[in-house]
């Protein structure tokens, strides 16, 4: 049941973090589309905000080791 649980924390880890990926970028292009003299400040954020979610998939990786640890 480790295992599962395991793969299922990288699996939901990573589907959440490409759809927050693709959110972030779809917004940031409408954005620049809309407005582009605000291309730099869009983009600075847009790279922020993809640092944050991308630390979704890699706590789930840590919790998948302690669920192997436990296994």
């Amino acid at each position: 049941m480790a295992f599962v649980a395991a793969a299922i924390a990288v699996g939901l880890g990573a589907l959440g973090a490409g759809i927050g990926n693709g959110l972030i970028f779809s917004k940031t292009i409408e954005g620049i589309a809309r407005q582009p003299e605000a291309k730099s400040t869009l983009q600075t954020t847009a790279f922020i905000g993809v640092g944050l979610v991308e630390a979704l998939p890699i706590i789930g990786v840590v919790l998948a080791f302690i669920f192997f640890g436990r296994a």
